[in-house]
């Protein structure tokens, strides 16, 4: 059997890989698409969708693919459905410190940070604070209620925040709302979180009609994808006062380019989709999990985190 894996995961898969693996390990999409020849697995990293393709449809005898990315936006779903590909991501790896970008966004949002930073900046000293909102005693709508969301609710919840969830099959737990039902509730919540998949059932959920629906003065942070904003109308409703703001990790298009108006918008707080890269136990936590998974292909048993193609995630 062989596989084809990042350089970068050597130190710390090596010592767990059964002996009689052959393994070809990649540094970058060129050396991946080489690496998968004659591969049964592989780990594969890359965002750029028509890299993805050529890699994979260059692995001709590929049965599983592994990503410690939760959106599988940039994969050849398709390609992986017509060849029987098993394809595994990973949901929850990076939990941990998404939410707390969220929470941090948040709050970012209540104190306006960018505008102390600039107080601080100004090295004149200020008798009143640019941000008042309190966290204690509001409502929240978080959208999207796996792993990333459901830390973001007990996060919120540990600050004073009534939360609501938005999960495509409610499973009856209180404050529990299915897919149809939040659109009409958007008034009651000071914030609204996106942390859903992206799909096209979710593809500009929050566009012109949701935002208007807002409440009047409410918070937007999008942790998710950026294609579940309208962004040109997020824009306009910032500007327009009708929002208290945004805090975007993520931009549609992403990467955003220099003259796009999210970068400079005033309330509107964009990072760049850090909130993936902003740990330091991703690599270790991924790796455990694609030795687990290995164990089980080699076994023929079920994969964990088994990615439904045909849902898109």
């Amino acid at each position: 059997m062989k596989l084809a894996l990042p350089e970068h995961t050597r130190r710390l898969l090596e010592p767990g890989l059964p002996q009689d693996l052959q393994v070809a390990w990649h540094r970058d999409a060129e050396s991946a698409e080489a690496a998968v020849a004659g591969a049964d697995a592989a780990w594969l990293d890359f965002t750029d969708a028509a890299a993805l393709r050529r890699i994979v449809e260059a692995g001709r005898d590929l049965k599983w693919v592994f990503t410690l990315i939760a959106g599988v936006g940039p994969y050849p779903l398709d390609l992986f459905a017509a060849r029987g590909i098993a394809f595994t991501n990973g949901p929850g790896l990076n939990s941990n410190p998404v939410s707390e970008y969220a929470i941090m966004g948040v709050l970012a949002l209540a104190k306006n940070l960018p505008a102390v930073l600039d107080i601080q900046k100004s090295r004149v000293w200020s008798y009143s604070a640019p941000g008042r909102v309190e966290l204690m005693g509001s409502k929240a709508l978080v959208i999207g209620y796996g792993a990333i969301g459901r830390l973001i609710g007990k996060g919120l919840e540990g600050l004073g925040v009534e939360v609501t969830a938005v999960r495509r099959t409610p499973s009856g737990e209180p404050g529990m709302l299915g897919p149809r039902d939040w659109q009409a509730r958007l008034g009651a919540f000071d914030w609204v979180v996106l942390a859903a998949p992206a799909t096209d059932e979710t593809r500009r959920i929050i566009g012109a009609d949701e935002l208007a629906a807002m409440k009047p003065g409410a918070f937007l942070i999008n942790i998710a994808r950026g294609t579940l904003v309208d962004q040109p109308a997020l824009i306009a409703a910032v500007n327009e006062k009708r929002l208290g703001g945004a805090f975007l990790d993520v931009t549609d298009p992403e990467p955003a380019p220099p003259d796009d108006p999210v970068w400079s918008t005033p309330n509107i707080i964009m990072t760049c989709h850090m909130s993936g890269r902003a740990q330091t136990g991703m690599t270790g936590r991924a790796s455990a999990a694609f030795l687990e998974n290995l164990a089980r292909f080699r076994a023929g048993e079920q994969l964990n985190n088994l990615v439904d193609l045909a849902a898109g995630y």
